[in-house]
């Protein structure tokens, strides 16, 4: 009897200990890309910059600066936690858009050094800010999935024009929640994106794109942070699941309707 509930008592341990070392690795699915794949992708597409910024603690950011061929407003694109952004270089001329696009990689994404992290990755965002302003456009943001995360707490501090969230959540730790209901996940979770706490005080217009067959985060979790938002808001709803939600034509024209608007 002695060993079973020793043995018991180390699982009730083990359980949540790993859970709280691994989290980095089941949040943040990491792409990064070699310099021969960075120089591929760069050579298929001769009129997209490349953006290199150096991060206070010298690591080395990258993103993808796509630009429209007349003045436009200017997106910066924050994607999900295993997303490489390159995607959208063969994607966005497809859809004509009528915007710039600047595609962040995350930090362990992509061509970006260092290893990502919630704090990391939304002082990054503050980097990519100062970067878009200088360019005079207007400015709009894009957050998808993790993204919306990093994008909220850059629009409780910067003033955009609109703001695109893409299949987001009320928090992490709401969803982590939901998905591991017999961890302490409020104890464990280092990495919180508490955006309901922030979207009572951004004014900026949203569009909120949601996925009505979202297995990932389902659509409750958008709609609290929605009903929070302090501005105008657009709710969308897309037949689709979570990571299929680009697939729907509705998908990029209500974008383009969005950025269009203002």
């Amino acid at each position: 009897m002695l060993g079973a509930l020793v043995a018991i008592g180390i699982l009730v341990l083990a359980v949540p200990l790993t859970a709280y070392l691994a989290q980095d690795q089941l949040i943040f699915l990491r792409r990064p890309l070699h310099d021969s794949e960075r120089r591929a992708i760069a050579a298929r597409h001769p009129d997209v910059e490349e953006v290199f910024l150096p991060a206070a603690d010298g690591t080395r950011l990258h993103a993808w600066h796509v630009k429209a061929s007349t003045p436009a407003p200017l997106v910066i694109y924050f994607g999900g936690n295993a997303e490489n952004v390159a995607w959208m270089l063969d994607e966005l001329p497809q859809h004509d858009m009528r915007a710039s696009w600047l595609l962040v990689d995350y930090r362990g994404y992509g061509a970006s050094g260092g290893a990502p992290s919630e704090r990391a990755l939304v002082g990054d965002a503050f980097l990519w800010y100062d970067y878009a302003a200088k360019s005079g456009a207007r400015l709009y943001l894009a957050g998808r999935s993790l993204g919306s995360g990093v994008a909220v707490q850059l629009a409780g501090q910067r003033r955009f024009e609109g703001v695109i969230l893409i299949t987001p959540f009320d928090s992490l730790v709401a969803v982590a929640e939901r998905h591991y209901r017999v961890l302490p996940v409020r104890w464990l979770l280092r990495h919180r994106f508490d955006s309901l706490t922030i979207a009572p005080r951004i004014a900026a217009a949203l569009l909120c794109l949601v996925a009505t067959q979202d297995e990932v985060i389902p659509p409750e979790h958008a709609r609290r942070l929605h009903d929070a938002w302090g501005g105008p808001k657009q709710w969308v709803t897309l037949r689709a699941g979570h990571n299929s939600v680009d697939e729907q034509p509705e998908y990029w024209e209500s974008m383009r309707e969005f950025l269009a608007a203002r």
